[in-house]
This record gives C-alpha cells, sequence and structure tokens, in this order.
C-alpha cells in the first residue's frame, strides 16, 4: 500500500488528486471542532458516551467525535448512509426507481439527486430530535424555550450535514475517489486517540501490562482475519461464444464473476445495531435517563428490564445480535445481487457457464454458489461483531475490546483496501493513456 501511495505521489495530476483529498478532510476536521451556535460544546456527551453499540455513539464513532461535542458537522454523514440504504432498498420495491436505475448513467445521476434530497430531510429531522433530545436531559443540558434558538440548532445541524455531503462528492469527483467512505474512515480514526486513552486508563500497567498487550494482540488478529475475509472471493467461469458481426468476430473469451465472501460488507452490522438500539433509544427520549437504575427508580421496572435486556453487556443481547447480523446478511444479499438478471445478461451476450445450459440452471447455480457464500459471509461478519462483547463477558477486565471490534475494523480495512484499489486503478489507466498517446 505505501509503495502505491510513494508511486501515485510522483504522478502530477494524481498528486493533485491526493492534496486535495486531504484538504477536503482537514475541512471536515476543522468543521468537526466548531461549535454550534448556542450549544456548548460538550452537551451531547453524556448521551453518546452510554457504550458503543446504541444510535448516538455510533453517530459520534462516524463524526470523528462531533456529535458528543455538539459540533456543527454533529450528525457527520449518518443521514446520506440512512438514505442511501432507504434509496437501494426501494429500488427493488418501486418500479419506476427500478427503471431509473438500468437506464444508465442518467438514470443513476437522477437518483443521486433523489438521494441528496433523502439526506436533508432526514437530517432535518434528526436534527429536530436532537434539539428535543436537549430539552429532554434538563438536568445536565439547559433547555429551550424560545423558537428562534432551536430553529437555529436544526438549521446548522442540517446545513453541517449538507455540506459534509458536499465534501463527500467532491472528493469523488475530483479527488482520488470514495469520498464517502472516506469521510466515515477518517471520523473513525479521529476516535481513536480517545479509545485508546479510555484503554490505557482502565489498566494498571504495573499488575496488567499483559492485558494490554493481549488486546494489542487480538487488535492485530482481527484486522489480519478482516483483510483475510474482505479480500476472499469465489470466482465463477464463464465463457463467451464467437460470433461475427459484420467483418468483425466478437467473443471466445473466458472471464469469470467475482462473488465477494463479505458482500453485504458492514451494512448487516448497521441494520442490526439500528434494530437492537431502537428500544432503548425511545426510552431514553421518553424518560429522560440512560442508565437502568435510575429508570428503575423513576418507577418504571418494566422499562429499566427492558434496557437491560437491550445492552450489550448480557448474553441475551449477544445471541439476539449473532442472529440479526446473519438474518440482514441474506437480506441485503437477495436485494443487491439478483441471479436471475446476471443469468439473462450473459444469455444476451453469449456467455455460459461451462457444463450448466444458460437459462434458469444458470441462475439456479448462481443462486446455490451464492447461498454457500452467504453462509460464510454472515458467520464471518457475526464473529468480528460479537466476539468482543463475548470476550468481555467471559473476561470482565477485556470489556474495552468491544471499542476496538466490530464494525469499526470493517470500515476501516475496506476504506483502506478500496482507496488503494482506486488509486491503482486510476494509475493503470493513466498508463494506458500515455501508451496509446
Amino acid at each position: 500500500m505505501i509503495e502505491t501511495l510513494k508511486a501515485a505521489w510522483r504522478l502530477p495530476d494524481l498528486r493533485k488528486k491526493i492534496l486535495f483529498t486531504l484538504f477536503m478532510l482537514i475541512v471536515f476536521r476543522l468543521g468537526s471542532a466548531i461549535p454550534v451556535p448556542g450549544l456548548q460544546p460538550g452537551m451531547l456527551g453524556a448521551i453518546s458516551q452510554t457504550g458503543e453499540f446504541n444510535m448516538f455513539s455510533i453517530m459520534n464513532l462516524f463524526s470523528g467525535g462531533a456529535f458528543s461535542q455538539a459540533t456543527i458537522f454533529a450528525m457527520g454523514i449518518s443521514p446520506y448512509i440512512n438514505s442511501s440504504i432507504i434509496m437501494q432498498l426501494l429500488t427493488v420495491a418501486i418500479p419506476a426507481l427500478e427503471r431509473l436505475q438500468k437506464e444508465g448513467e442518467e438514470g443513476r445521476k437522477k437518483i443521486q439527486s433523489i438521494t441528496r434530497w433523502v439526506t436533508v430531510v432526514l437530517a432535518l429531522i434528526q436534527g429536530i430530535g436532537i434539539y428535543f433530545l436537549l430539552i429532554q436531559y434538563q438536568m445536565t443540558i439547559k433547555p429551550y424555550a424560545n423558537f428562534l434558538d432551536g430553529f437555529i440548532v436544526v438549521a446548522t445541524l442540517t446545513a453541517g450535514t449538507a455540506f459534509v455531503m458536499w465534501l463527500g462528492e467532491q472528493i469523488t469527483d475530483k479527488g482520488i475517489g470514495n469520498g464517502i467512505s472516506l469521510i466515515i474512515f477518517i471520523g473513525i480514526v479521529a476516535s481513536i486517540p480517545a479509545i485508546i486513552n479510555n484503554v490505557i486508563m482502565s489498566f494498571d500497567f504495573r499488575t496488567e501490562w499483559w492485558i494490554e498487550l493481549l488486546i494489542v494482540v487480538y487488535a492485530l488478529a482481527m484486522i489480519a482475519f478482516v483483510v483475510y475475509f474482505d479480500s476472499s472471493e469465489r470466482r465463477i467461469p464463464v465463457q463467451y461464444s464467437k460470433r461475427v458481426v459484420g467483418r468483425k468476430m466478437y467473443g471466445g473469451q473466458a472471464t469469470y464473476i467475482p462473488l465477494k465472501v463479505a458482500m453485504a460488507g458492514v451494512l448487516p452490522i448497521i441494520f442490526a445495531i439500528s434494530i437492537l438500539s431502537f428500544p432503548t433509544t425511545i426510552i431514553q427520549l421518553t424518560t429522560g435517563q440512560t442508565e437502568v437504575a435510575k429508570i428503575e427508580a423513576a418507577g418504571h421496572p418494566w422499562l429499566a428490564n427492558i434496557v437491560e435486556i437491550f445492552s450489550p453487556g448480557n448474553w441475551v443481547y449477544c445471541v439476539i445480535y449473532f442472529l440479526l447480523i446473519i438474518a440482514f446478511t441474506y437480506f441485503y444479499t437477495s436485494i443487491s445481487f439478483n441471479p436471475i438478471e446476471i443469468s439473462n445478461n450473459m444469455k444476451k451476450n453469449g456467455g455460459f457457464i461451462p457444463g450448466i445450459r444458460p437459462g434458469k440452471p444458470t441462475s439456479d447455480f448462481i443462486s446455490k454458489v451464492l447461498a454457500r457464500i452467504n453462509l460464510a459471509g454472515a458467520l464471518f461478519l457475526s464473529i468480528v461483531a460479537v466476539l468482543p462483547l463475548v470476550l468481555g463477558l467471559i473476561f470482565p477486565k477485556f470489556a474495552t475490546l468491544g471499542l476496538i471490534g466490530g464494525s469499526s475494523v470493517l470500515i476501516l480495512v475496506g476504506v483502506a483496501l478500496e482507496t488503494v484499489k482506486q488509486v491503482e486503478a486510476q494509475m493503470m489507466m493513466r498508463h494506458y493513456k500515455g501508451f496509446l498517446d
């Protein structure tokens, strides 16, 4: 990876793209330090620091700590992620959107434009929710009774999300690409120093140094495990028959269909976290409390039981979390990859899988292979996400592992590998252009 970046730096056009990308990321980090007018820095810290696996903590992680500090980029790119997921699901459910997607570049541009508007709407709704959340936590946060103050808070948060979305699109268009993913990547990287500091402060080096060493070994092993599975794929061979068009002969080539083991990426984990955090988030918004003891003391014992069940520190949560990830992996793969469509496209272009007849037998074969890959991918995602929680339950001293594993490692490794591939692809295109010239 380092050699690839060095080679890219020597090329003037790629160097400009890298510098432009770095500038956009610096702007994102500077905006993450500017507080919202009327709010004090750290106002949302009590809400977002209640554990890794809840809606506000994930938002804080993706924004690089901007949410806990109540800055203009507090919501980060989270509304855009939700908007993209919603549009992807609607594309399957609504025929008009499905037709747009099949129209090529123009159709994708229209879907992207709709995604931007949905992002702004979701950001507005989340901004209003955060404003009422500020009012709800009257013990630690000054309530807002003035409409103008509330309007400024909501408008600033919404505009901040729209600007972050624009930064990501600029990186994609004028930088090295993969802009939205790089915004998430830099947000997680910015949160790592605080996580490491919390881990260091929770141990006594004189008597518990070996625990710190095991955590480092675990983190390195987890990264290697994720890299191995993220790069793994099942290649289905495809042969194209020769055909004559005019005076030219086409086809006769051998290629393959790459099916990644982790095809669904980190989305099943995000889906599972959203479902599991929904009950506790609603209870926190309605009661104004985040701790089980305080909710029970307020006269809501059954709500306290719900919060306890849907908290990471118990076996029931781990089992539900594991099963949800497996279910969402199969669900997301089924809507994002259509074996029938792949089979029809192959048949139209004269392609076939050796030993498999075109048409339905081909789609059945791809579906069968995909089902096996999905099982491996679902188990991989479940292990990566749940293992830190299980180790924390078995060995209480290892509870800090929950801050290291899971979705963070998957995103960091996946984005790093994808960015290197983007740079390599641009370098290869440049060499081809030089050869043709």
